[in-house]
């Protein structure tokens, strides 16, 4: 059995015996900043009682070195992953003194020397599992506790924790930093962050309730943080959350640091919030990239509340909170701060996640079964995130605003600092509404897979058809051709749940099911719609039916319905004059995406340059300095590695010859170099004058990045050798290696290691943190123009970690689905 991957029934086990007290971390931080010392040494204090004489205690470390239980030295049983209690009392105190590892892979307490300063740099992240990496505790959400930090480090480093620090004594070359006891709070969203970060101050003040704010950053990356408009979005948060919940932010003070070599976007820390420093540009941002952030920023704030406050007992329920939390980043995003349009964005691509994940042999319900840790790892994904918060817009169009928060703030007074289930939220739901919510949870929270509505005129009267039917609040919005824009004439509302329903609608040039965006489902145009925003699509004045016909459009297209060629066409025609930059960024993606995986093999050649050609074009009318000209400079970018046309004008924009207005920094001379790379337009010496000239972090990421893309066979297999077998690679620098594996789609330069992946994906599972891991086995998988060699693997490796079937398995149909549409072209 792996101990590392605590199953639900022994945790529910444990949570019914224990019940914790008080927990006391100690780490010593001091050595961080030599490079050749692997770990430090961490003591954890816990005071618990107990029902049975054993339970075990979760850590893994490079040692355990000291156990006493009750004052009594004990003899250590340890396996890596579990220490063993044994002869407990009703009442314990047990101190563990051991030795963790410094990660690399974002995994527990993660260290980044800066290459630009030679500064060091330490944060931690633990969701789900990962705490037990830093410090002895119960890794599950239901044994609450409150912890107090003391964190020794070098003097002058910023220290920090959930909690404001209670005492600082100052030795030489030493600090050590006491924090407050939090209040009771899981051991996955406990947080320290040490190192000379760089703080801005700020404050929020609302009557007699005032919080202090903080934003931190590495020092060689402050001139970038716009801290002034994060501080606005943070206190536009905290003002409408504050009003919505009807419950004070509990958690004192109010940081937020951006952190290097990070796995996810941000984590909801209360206190201490962490985010990856992705939402910092080095030049040039769009109002998109902008949205984006304020959006995680309150996506992470609301988790306050939902998520911190009231925790999920298990896994199962992990939808409580990032449903939630996905759901009031968009609400609040569009009713609290500038970026009214957020669910626009929601519409064209946060939904479009859920719609793939919920077409995946592996989709499970939203209140999902999660058996282990593993699985729990695993169900961070679309239907977790953007189905859930889509499918809670339904039930706010269902109950309406005022129930849905008044539902909201009664489960708050009633779970404040506990777990929950479920049944716990609805019950509040269910009494303030007025409804029963058992059908409307059965129906949606309870359920795998998505309608799709279409239009059927064959008959006397128009018939919404609905395959997988289920309950559907909606709107049916009537477009025409007025001079030259395309304006809404009317609009209808229904309840559906049949298969068939017939509705009285007249004649319309576009015909717009599930206008508005209230419900969850894939809706196609019908042929007078389709003809309609072939010829007219960027002439719709409503942002929001823009993104409805552009997601319409990249369903069918991922189905097989409509043509790639076809909807490459559309978004040549269109995309130029998209006015959305949100909406913009996703279709450039989404177009790029079709010709390299869904256009059929004799046609990709052209079509990947006639969208090289309509990228530069486009770039060339782009209104200088505009987001728009800078999101076609970066697709033109990342055109440029898969054909060359243009290889002479891209070096030109390198050396100086860029359109008038667009900022060429040194993120975007990366994704340009790159192309030129992959297509053999630049060399070695090209690659190390651009890393001397941005010897950064992101530079050097970016530098191995280049290196591992030259479109030699040598080049390649190399680049495979050191991502499976050089462990000393950062999660970063894993994801370089891969990304220059994979450039430029050159399956004549890679296939011969097809076979090798299927040979060494479980060792690489058992041997390496499941987060290197799940890149290596969902990064490399073979681009095949067969499954039989993926199929074989499954019919061969039954007895495989479940995670592992579910990831190989998951990417088994996204390469089904490509050859299966590419067929049908």
């Amino acid at each position: 059995m792996d101990t590392a991957n605590l199953t639900r029934e022994e945790t529910a086990a444990r949570s019914a015996a224990i019940t914790v007290r008080g927990i006391r971390v100690e780490l010593d931080l001091t050595g961080a900043p030599e490079r050749a010392r692997p770990g430090f040494p961490t003591t954890t204090t816990l005071e618990f009682s107990s029902t049975d004489e054993s339970t075990w205690l979760d850590f893994i470390g490079l040692s355990v070195d000291r156990l006493v239980v009750n004052g009594e030295e004990r003899d250590i049983d340890y396996d890596g992953a579990r220490i063993r209690l044994s002869d407990l009392a009703a009442d314990n105190v047990v101190r563990v003194e051991g030795t963790g590892a410094y990660s690399r892979s974002g995994e527990g307490l993660h260290r980044f020397h800066d290459p630009a300063d030679g500064l060091t740099y330490l944060y931690t992240q633990y969701e789900p599992a990962d705490s037990r990496r830093v410090m002895a505790c119960f890794e599950q959400p239901d044994l609450k506790a409150s912890y107090t930090f003391v964190v020794d480090a070098p003097a002058g480093w910023q220290v920090l924790s959930n909690q404001s620090a209670s005492s600082v004594d100052v030795g030489v070359g030493v600090q050590r930093v006491e924090f407050a006891p939090t209040l009771p709070i899981s051991s996955y969203i406990t947080s320290v962050a040490a190192g000379p970060y760089t703080k801005v101050d700020g404050a929020w003040q609302r009557d007699d309730q005032s919080i202090a704010l903080g934003v931190f950053v590495r020092q060689s990356l402050a001139q970038y943080l716009e801290s002034d408009e994060i501080l606005e979005i943070t206190r536009q948060g905290l003002d409408f959350f504050t009003d919505a919940f009807a419950f004070p932010y509990p958690w004192g003070k109010y940081d937020q640091i951006f952190v290097p070599e990070y796995n996810l976007g941000a984590m909801e820390n209360p206190g201490l919030v962490t985010f990856t420093e992705s939402y910092l540009s080095r030049g040039a941002a769009t109002d998109a990239q902008r949205a984006a952030r304020a959006n995680t920023i309150l996506h992470e704030m609301a988790h306050m509340w939902f998520g911190d406050l009231v925790t999920m007992k298990w896994w199962d329920d992990l939808w409580l909170k990032e449903s939630f939390a996905d759901y009031m980043g968009a609400h609040a995003s569009a009713v609290a701060t500038r970026f009214h349009d957020a669910w626009v964005k929601f519409a064209a691509s946060r939904k479009a996640w859920a719609y793939q994940q919920d077409q995946l042999p592996t989709t499970h319900p939203i209140v999902a079964d999660i058996t282990d840790l593993e699985a729990a790892k695993l169900n961070f994904d679309g239907i977790t995130y953007a189905k859930g918060a889509a499918v809670l817009k339904q039930l706010v169009a269902f109950v309406g605003d005022e129930a849905f928060f008044e539902g909201a703030r009664r489960y708050f007074a009633a779970n404040a600092y506990g777990n929950t289930t479920l049944d716990d939220f609805l019950v509040q739901l269910s009494a303030v509404s007025g409804r029963d919510m058992t059908e409307w949870s059965r129906a949606w929270l309870q359920t795998t897979g998505l309608s799709t509505l279409r239009l059927d005129r064959s008959g006397d009267s128009p018939v919404l058809v609905q395959q997988d039917p289920r309950p559907h609040r909606l709107r049916i919005g009537l477009y025409d051709r007025v001079d030259d824009r395309i304006v809404r004439r009317d609009q209808i509302s229904l309840d559906i749940s049949d298969e068939r329903t017939e509705v009285e609608l007249a004649e319309a040039d576009l015909v717009l099911v599930n206008d508005d965006d209230l419900t969850y489902a894939k809706v196609r145009l019908d042929e007078r719609s389709l003809a309609t925003v072939e010829e007219s699509l960027s002439m719709i004045e409503d942002p929001l039916a823009r993104a409805l016909v552009w997601s319409s459009l990249w369903n069918a297209t991922r189905d097989g319905e409509l043509a790639a060629s076809r909807y490459t066409a559309i978004v040549r025609a269109h995309a130029p004059a998209e006015s959305n930059i949100g909406l913009l960024v996703g279709v450039l993606a989404n177009a790029a995406f079709a010709i390299r995986h869904f256009v059929a093999d004799d046609r990709r050649g052209d079509e990947q340059r006639l969208w090289v050609e309509a990228t530069w074009s486009a770039l060339q009318l782009a209104e200088p300095g505009s987001d728009a000209q800078l999101s076609w400079a970066r697709a033109l970018a990342a055109a440029s590695a898969f054909d060359d046309v243009r290889h002479v004008e891209v070096r030109g924009i390198l050396d100086g010859g860029a359109p008038e207005g667009l900022s060429v920094d040194p993120d975007l001379r990366w994704q340009l170099l790159t192309g030129l790379a992959t297509t053999g337009h630049a060399d070695l010496a090209d690659i190390d004058r651009e890393a001397e000239a941005d010897d950064t972090g992101s530079g050097r990421t970016a530098a191995r990045r280049a290196r591992a893309s030259r479109p030699e066979a040598p080049v390649r297999a190399q680049a495979w050798r050191t991502a499976w077998d050089d462990e000393s690679l950062s999660n970063d620098h894993l994801d370089a290696e891969i990304g220059g594996f994979r450039a430029g789609g050159r399956r004549d330069l890679i296939a011969g290691f097809d076979d090798e992946y299927f040979a060494r994906i479980a060792d690489v599972w058992r041997t390496r943190s499941i987060e290197l891991a799940q890149r290596l086995v969902v990064g490399m998988f073979p681009a095949a123009d067969s499954l039989e060699p993926v199929d074989g693997w499954l019919a061969q490796n039954t007895d495989a970690p479940a995670a592992l079937r579910r990831i190989v398995a998951e990417q088994r149909d996204h390469l089904a689905r490509d050859l299966r549409v590419r067929a049908a072209q």
